[in-house]
């Protein structure tokens, strides 16, 4: 029988899991020892909210933000509550291939009625096809390090094109807050290692692929001023409540789980990492709902415990493992056989974690000593 915790759903699936005395476990603990601290802190007030909103607007450009958008709960919420406070943001959305129908109607009904510009850039499916088999046959975890790291490319790239000094992210505390265990993903803006999984398992070059290194990140946050915000979490963002205002007053229509707005992550999030990892990403998200008093410990449980995968019914999820064989031009067979084969650290290949460890260790100390 799998330990679990008494407060929240996550159990000793996740790396490092243990319970105290109360049968808390130590991922919740750390998540109200975190929002405590920030609390004390008098950390995002309405007070932090204007003044963040009075510097944005500072700006003279056509836009003085990014928001990237997805089609998800969360940064479609963000692009809402930029406009409701006088932002001028221009939405920004990366087409990897994967988009569901939903979606895209999603995007489109939210743009139309908030009367937004919106920027899509459309990767190359080729390249982008055959960069997903190389992470597929290194049986690392982090397939949607691809995804996630030319999302930031792409948002950063288009914040400096337009001149805008502040690019607004939907992740937050209220939603995502726990800390995900360290084996579960890996290092976002970690170029190197996808160059070197790319060049190790495949044949093909990168050309077009929108990537982000290390040494990027550091070009456009110190010498072009460009910040990230976690703008949610200036808000009591309550996920039910910005669900109903989006579906009342823009149209929009909800998923089953948190990332099922991508054809590729609901499969991934839903079958993939469950059925080869044994990593079930709900758990985590489920939990951090309980924890912001979102969701009953027993409500999470039912949701987890009503399908076998991520799935609300099996003809769902042979529709998708369907579509991703075609799309990947994949037979059952070499499905059968990636999902049988052993996990691959992402230690194996180069990194840039250490050198992005070591300059945040020397910027704090620095700003300490100042």
């Amino acid at each position: 029988m799998v330990n679990i915790c008494n407060r929240c759903i996550m159990d000793e699936t996740a790396i490092n899991f243990f319970l105290d005395e109360l049968g808390h476990c130590n991922y919740c603990n750390d998540f109200f020892k975190k929002n405590k601290e920030s609390s004390n802190q008098k950390f995002n007030s309405e007070s932090d909210l204007q003044k963040i909103i009075q510097y944005i607007k500072k700006s003279n450009n056509k836009y003085d933000c990014v928001v990237g958008i997805s089609g998800g709960v969360d940064s479609s919420w963000v692009l809402v509550n930029a406009v409701k406070l006088g932002l001028k943001p221009l939405a920004v959305h990366m087409d990897n291939g994967w988009n569901s129908e939903l979606a895209q109607n999603n995007i489109e009904n939210l743009v139309k009625n908030l009367k937004v510009d919106l920027y899509t850039y459309v990767i190359d499916w080729n390249e982008y096809r055959e960069m997903m088999n190389a992470f597929f046959k290194s049986n690392v975890i982090d397939i949607e390090l691809l995804y996630d790291n030319a999302m930031y490319a792409v948002n950063y790239q288009i914040a400096k094109k337009f001149k805008c000094k502040f690019i607004l992210i939907g992740h937050n505390k209220s939603t995502e807050g726990m800390d995900i265990p360290k084996d579960w993903n890996w290092f976002k803006y970690d170029k190197k290692q996808i160059y070197d999984i790319v060049k190790k398992n495949s044949n093909i070059k990168i050309k077009s692929f929108p990537s982000l290194g290390v040494f990027d990140y550091l070009r456009f946050r110190f010498l072009h001023k460009i910040k990230q915000i976690s703008f949610l979490d200036y808000f009591n963002f309550n996920k039910d409540n910005a669900l109903n205002e989006l579906e009342k007053n823009y149209g929009y229509k909800r998923y089953p789980y948190k990332h099922y707005e991508s054809i590729f992550t609901r499969f991934y999030q839903g079958y993939l990492l469950i059925k080869k990892f044994n990593v079930d990403k709900r758990k985590l998200h489920l939990s951090s709902l309980i924890c912001t008093n979102q969701l009953t410990r027993s409500e999470a449980l039912h949701k987890l415990n009503k399908t076998k995968y991520g799935y609300e019914n099996e003809s769902d999820l042979n529709n998708d493992i369907e579509y991703f064989l075609k799309k990947m031009n994949w037979s059952h067979s070499k499905l059968d056989e990636y999902l049988n084969r052993d996990r691959v650290s992402h230690k194996d290949y180069k990194s840039d974690t250490y050198l992005y460890d070591y300059l945040t260790y020397l910027y704090k100390l620095i700003k300490r000593q100042k």
